[in-house]
């Protein structure tokens, strides 16, 4: 047997299986979680039977013949619960992060620092160069670190962070009096 041949019956006996565990997963979902999230819950449950095709109990080799629901139900029942609990507990997660954001948020001082001219002098930049000095700055990447998250090269990624520095370091100035950091006559020798 090919391997195309092999892949090809597989493929019919997920489509056998599926024929007949997708509307009753589908209904036992349902009755579980809401139905804004039931589609999701049984395309990650169908996606796990389709990786362990092998392991469904009752599901016969025999190509043409339909399993038996009563043989391959209960194990497919087994396989949506488990991705039904990886949901709520996925949705936990985001929850309690979501709740996290909110009380960090609140808990920041009233005057604490206005930003709004980083982030427009950020908002200048193209998407490439900010995201560049995002995964720089925010994340503390190295240059070649940055290149294999974007694709760039490490030289393309300490040029466009360079770049992106000046371009940045330029607006402020233009905002403001002093360059933040130095003084203008720092570094010069006295004449």
């Amino acid at each position: 047997m090919t391997e195309e041949e092999s892949r090809q019956r597989q493929r019919a006996r997920f489509e056998r299986l599926a024929h007949v565990v997708a509307e009753p997963l589908h209904r036992y979902l349902l009755r579980r979680t809401s139905a804004d999230t039931v589609d999701d819950i049984l395309a990650e449950a169908m996606l796990v039977l389709w990786r362990r095709i092998d392991d469904v109990p009752g599901l016969g080799q025999a190509s043409g013949v339909p399993p038996d629901p009563d043989d391959v139900l209960p194990w497919c029942y087994g396989v949506a619960r488990g991705c039904l609990a990886n949901a709520r507990r996925a949705d936990g997660r985001r929850l309690r992060l979501v709740e996290r954001l909110i009380r960090v948020q609140e808990q920041q001082p009233a005057g604490g620092g206005d930003h709004s001219d980083l982030h427009a002098a950020l908002a200048a930049l193209g998407a490439l160069d900010r995201e560049v000095v995002r995964l720089w700055a925010w994340e503390g990447l190295a240059p070649r670190q940055i290149a294999e998250a974007t694709g760039l090269t490490s030289n393309a990624v300490s040029i466009r962070l360079h770049r992106a520095k000046k371009k940045i370091a330029a607006q402020l100035v233009g905002k403001h009096d002093e360059p933040t950091g130095h003084k203008r006559d720092e570094g010069r020798s006295g004449q």
